[in-house]
């Protein structure tokens, strides 16, 4: 993805972060670590207190830092479980460059030793044999499949889901700031009670009520949305989007699934299959519940810190289930997940009368900012809520049928007085002020100001109400055929007609001195807008513009000035002229298909030539018109995506995404001068490989039934620009290869880490390794050969007279990379190899490419 489209993407994060600043006041900082006393691990959620009223948590490493106005200072530790502890601090030492950490030992109730500081690193060995926790551990890994939700033939109860988003760590001096004084509305709306040390102000709140219904076989879950309420932003951001990228991110919980998947990432459960090869157990104590069952406390912690697992403490029922009873479970600071401070997880079963548990109550927090040890950031909170359980009552198979999803059409507008009878938990006073405060801030003229500036400046739009103009970054580009280009351009808004839209631009060329230009009109058939999800619209358009045969980009457009820089030859060109009808439909099951209409006119440009042999000469041809008719049907199952203002962008999942289209050239329609047919697949895939990290997999291939001239063959993606381009070819040039039938494999892995979280030094730059192998298959059958065709138009050649187009007969065309990603959160860097077709004129075999990639 490239930058600008990362910024559409996270426009939420941005805005929070915006505002997000931390300063220190003059007071004495006090740092330590909590540990247990007997096996000397970390404690984590740890209340830590002075008689001032400040307070402080440590965190997943049992790490605490909390501010005392004077020493000596009397700290009081405490949390369930283990004794409560107090412990005086009386100096700590004035040079800056030390850093005194206490280390703090509790015990548990039912110790009888004296609290004491630990002051040895040592650790006592761990193994895995004759391990009473580990054989507990498996056991509750062979009984896992009878404890799943879905064990059951059928399930059904009503899920509450509260999601928040607040600042956190705001300093006073921000605050306070006179600059922000219409704003002290926000800052005065403050949590001190979700964490305890640290204050929020929440500026996004999200509730959803719905009754779910599970089958088993065949397996089909079906919710039925009764309640839906959100802050709303205005026009500005996409609601639904927001609501997507956090739900991807605080995804639901299931402890029995081998993987976890939080924050794009996926995580190994504690209780996956090889979980005792990864992590380390310890029994810490049993007690009885209120159904007389016994319950173990076991702790849980990663044998690698660096790696994607969690620590923390589950009960376990020591039944004929084996269980799960609750769980508290956090992830270490020092795994490589970007701007990530700390993350919690809890959840709570209850026993249902037929003797299982069921999970009540799953709850996600995690704190965030660009800068994981200071400064201000953004909590997010994720809480659902389970109840009315009912097992064993089916339904008829038609109450099945349909989309997964039904929202009532009463959903979003429910009353205070349903929330407030329906809704599980009881909100704050501080979330339930988010709702009207971000009312407020949105009528508020500095803040569309303010938002109207982010939106030029990310989504490179300005708006005047009824129309935009944008984008900014097409403003000015160059290119070998038009030299300097300058292009000015905008569309009507929704504010003009929720119906109609009209989008338009103008360039020009001062090197041709030539005009080019694009006028579209789009009418939504569904009276939503024409760039909301499910899409429903006819549009026709017209245009006159300049390409590259073979470029193909993603969420960007050719002209932009970034692009302008390219390597290699970059002299064959086309002038286009489109007459286009085409009508869009998506379903709400994620099944789409797209009819189009197309009459396209090309013109060869810069050092392009169709040449054709006629009675034995070599002829000129300046245009080659073909008039199509096109279907093409995509089903991408439970895809999620944010809508910017120019692209929807997609929330990756695990999910695969099929295209299959059909392409019928017609002879003698508006000047058509071929018969064709041809046929496209596409099948793309992410693979989520646990600790392994992840693979993105392309599966691609066409055919062509008739003969063609090369210019309407399958022209292969190529890239000349300097950036990583997934889709494309990175060291093929512009129109190298054509092909009338094909076959491609993109292969893009992601380590995450995996090998340099184990290189000492190398670990603490959070880098990650990524591999790639793109192959291609292809050909051209005789009777679309120019050598064996004289009819047909002759390969295009380059400035010394070698032919520079070729076909793929000679076999596959095959280019790999090495990198490391994740270079200031923010870079991708690959070494890019060629291994075939070297003796290509003007080829490189090798290169360096890099991208922008915004990722956690």
């Amino acid at each position: 993805m490239c930058m600008a489209a990362w910024f559409r993407g996270k426009w939420m994060a941005l805005i929070l972060l915006f505002f997000s600043t931390y300063c220190f006041g003059q007071t004495i900082t006090i740092t330590g670590v909590v540990k247990d006393a007997i096996n000397r691990q970390p404690l984590a959620s740890v209340s830590v207190g002075n008689k001032n009223g400040r307070g402080a948590t440590s965190d997943s490493l049992g790490n605490f830092t909390i501010e005392a106005d004077r020493l000596p200072a009397q700290l009081i530790f405490s949390i369930i479980g283990y004794k409560t502890q107090t412990f005086t601090v009386k100096q700590i030492s004035k040079d800056t460059s030390r850093k005194d950490t206490i280390v703090i030992l509790l015990q548990s109730n039912s110790s009888l030793l004296s609290s004491v500081t630990v002051k040895s690193n040592k650790k006592p060995k761990y193994r895995n044999k004759d391990n009473p926790a580990v054989e507990l551990i498996r056991k509750v890994i062979n009984n896992k499949e009878k404890n799943r939700p879905g064990f059951y033939d059928y399930v059904q109860y009503e899920e509450y889901e509260k999601m928040q988003v607040a600042l956190s760590h705001m300093s006073d001096k921000l605050t306070g700031n006179k600059l922000l004084k219409k704003y002290h509305f926000l800052f005065e709306n403050i949590d001190t009670t979700k964490l305890e040390g640290k204050s929020l102000i929440p500026v996004y709140m999200q509730e959803r009520l719905s009754d779910v219904y599970y089958r088993k076989s065949p397996e089909k879950k079906k919710t039925i949305v009764l309640g839906d309420k959100q802050v709303n932003f205005g026009e500005y951001i996409d609601n639904r989007g927001i609501n997507s990228f956090l739900s991807r991110l605080y995804e639901n919980i299931d402890i029995y699934n081998n993987n976890i998947p939080l924050f794009t990432n996926e995580f190994l459960s504690p209780i996956a299959d090889i979980a005792p090869s990864l992590y380390r157990f310890f029994i810490r104590d049993t007690i009885v519940d209120e159904y007389g069952v016994k319950l173990v406390r076991m702790y849980f912690s990663p044998r690698n810190s660096n790696d994607f697992l969690f620590r923390g403490e589950m009960m376990i029922t020591l039944d004929s289930n084996y269980a799960v009873q609750k769980l508290n479970m956090y992830v270490s600071k020092n795994i490589n997940l970007n701007f990530v401070r700390e993350m919690h997880i809890d959840q709570d079963f209850q026993r249902t009368d037929d003797g299982k548990y069921h999970v009540v109550k799953s709850n996600v927090m995690a704190e965030a900012a660009l800068n994981k040890d200071k400064g201000g950031g953004f909590f997010g909170e994720r809480t659902v809520s389970y109840r009315n359980y009912l097992i064993h009552v089916p339904h008829d198979n038609d109450f099945y049928k349909g989309a997964a999803e039904v929202v009532q059409d009463s959903a979003i507008e429910r009353t205070d007085s349903f929330w407030l009878s329906r809704r599980h938990d009881t909100l704050t006073t501080a979330e339930a002020r988010a709702y009207k405060n971000v009312d407020s801030l949105q009528n508020m003229p500095s803040y569309k100001r303010f938002m109207d500036m982010a939106t030029l400046l990310f989504a490179g739009y300005k708006s005047f109400g009824k129309f935009e103009v944008g984008p900014v970054n097409t403003f000015y580009s160059f290119n070998p055929v038009e030299g300097f280009r300058l292009r000015l351009g905008g569309r009507t808004t929704p504010k003009l007609s929720k119906r109609l839209y009209f989008e338009t631009y103008a360039a020009y060329g001062f090197k041709d001195e030539k005009w080019k230009g694009y006028l579209g009109v789009t009418y939504s058939l569904n009276n939503k807008s024409i760039y909301e999800y499910p899409l429903n619209y006819i549009r026709a358009s017209a245009q006159r513009e300049t390409k590259i045969p073979g470029q193909e980009l993603q969420f960007v457009q050719e002209d932009n000035f970034l692009l302008s820089f390219k390597r290699g030859e970059n002299d064959k060109w086309l002038y286009n002229t489109f007459y286009r009808l085409d009508y869009v439909h998506e379903f709400s099951n994620h099944l789409s298909y797209t009819l189009g209409f197309k009459n396209w006119r090309q013109e060869p440009a810069g050092t392009l030539q169709y040449l054709q042999d006629v009675n034995g000469m070599l002829v000129n041809v300046n245009s080659l018109t073909t008039t199509e008719l096109s279907a093409e049907l995509r089903w991408a199952p439970h895809e999620q995506f944010y809508q910017g203002k120019v692209y929807r962008i997609p929330i990756v999942n695990q999910y695969p995404i099929f295209t299959l289209r059909y392409t019928k050239g017609v002879k003698g329609l508006f000047n058509g001068e071929y018969d064709y047919s041809n046929l496209v697949l596409r099948v793309e895939k992410r693979f989520y490989l646990s600790q392994l990290g992840y693979a993105d997999m392309a599966l691609e291939g066409g055919y062509i039934f008739n003969q063609l001239p090369y210019p309407l063959l399958f022209i292969h993606r190529a890239n000349q620009t300097y950036s990583l381009q997934l889709n494309s070819y990175n060291l093929m040039n512009f129109l190298e290869f054509v092909s009338d039938r094909y076959a491609a494999l993109n292969f893009d892995y992601h380590f995450n880490g995996f090998l340099f979280n184990r290189i000492p030094l190398v670990k603490k730059l959070k880098w990650r390794e990524v591999a790639s192998i793109k192959l291609l298959y292809g050909g051209i059958r005789p009777e679309n050969d120019p050598e064996q065709n004289q009819n047909l138009y002759k390969f295009p050649v380059d400035k010394n007279g070698q032919t520079a187009t070729f076909s793929l007969d000679s076999g596959p065309y095959v280019e790999a990379s090495v990198g490391i990603s994740n270079i200031f959160k923010l870079f991708r860097v690959d070494y890019v190899q060629r291994f075939t077709y070297l003796n290509h004129p003007g080829i490189a075999s090798w290169g360096i490419r890099g991208r922008f990639k915004f990722d956690f």
